[in-house]
């Protein structure tokens, strides 16, 4: 069985589907900040897909209706990420093949 590598360890620095759904666990206090999701599987991460979903839901899944301690976390997990990838060697631009 194969088990996720962490988001410290992933392709494009974390910038990706799986990235995105650990940070906002982290956003929403699901997981601690200090937890990159290393050694899970697919159904873990499966089921931490459906409770960041959930925890999403009151707010039509937009930073912008967070309330303000939730918009603050998630401008600052969020832009450290990018902060991060950028810095090695990430571009968020489309490639001809992408």
């Amino acid at each position: 069985m194969r088990t996720y590598g962490g988001i410290e360890n992933e392709e494009n620095f974390g910038m990706t589907l799986h990235g995105r759904i650990i940070r906002d666990a982290w956003v929403f206090g699901i997981l601690p900040e200090s937890d990159g999701f290393a050694g899970r599987n697919a159904a873990d991460m499966q089921m931490l897909f459906d409770k960041v979903h959930h925890a999403w839901e009151p707010y039509a899944q937009l930073p912008s209706r967070l309330p303000p301690d939730l918009a603050e976390r998630h401008q600052r997990i969020h832009a450290a990420a990018v902060a991060q990838a950028r810095a090695r060697g990430w571009d968020p631009e489309l490639g001809e093949d992408d």
